[in-house]
């Protein structure tokens, strides 16, 4: 007997898809309920920590940043063999308080708001569990639109080619009201 799913409350979309793309516009992060998740953290995602980030570059130990992979003047946080960041312990994030920007506007709700698989496993189990609310019809037409730009990005030919499945799901979101039905 299969065990039944986990589903954990994404929000209300309408809710949601306002605060995400005012975080993009404004470089505030949105509250990710993460709940004791790292998934993100053991995934082997580059984490970038910019030059004028001095929060999280003075809590980071030395050693623990690297130059990026095709970027040599840009740093990265060193990941271990299988993928998990050098900043995570047992007890969760060793910076969280100082983590660096890309940390903090990391939603891997995204994926679900974009109907879009993550190219990490660990993410992808965390994306089926989220279930978004809708406060009204048009919350759910929000969403409908998010999902076709996600649809019409994928095509080849598309408007754009997404580097990433995450750069596929931001593009969707930040482009949806333009392929409002």
């Amino acid at each position: 007997m299969n065990p039944e799913p986990i589903e954990r409350d994404a929000g209300e979309f309408g809710s949601w898809l306002s605060a995400f793309r005012a975080a993009l516009r404004d470089g505030d992060p949105t509250d990710v309920p993460c709940d004791g998740c790292t998934a993100c953290c053991r995934s082997g995602k580059l984490i970038p920590v910019e030059p004028g980030e001095t929060d999280a570059l003075a809590a980071v130990p030395t050693g623990d940043l690297v130059p990026m992979p095709g970027e040599p003047a840009r740093q990265v946080l060193r990941h271990d063999d299988v993928g998990r960041c050098s900043q995570l312990t047992s007890d969760g994030c060793s910076i969280y308080a100082h983590r660096p920007q890309a940390c903090r506007m990391y939603d891997c709700r995204i994926f679900a708001a974009a109907d879009l698989e993550p190219d990490s496993p660990l993410i992808a189990e965390r994306v089926e569990q989220w279930r978004f609310s809708y406060a009204s019809p048009a919350s759910r037409d929000r969403h409908a639109n998010v999902r076709r730009a996600a649809v019409t990005l994928g095509f080849p030919g598309g408007l754009s080619a997404p580097a990433s499945p995450t750069q596929h799901a931001v593009e969707a979101i930040a482009s949806s009201d333009e392929f409002a039905g």
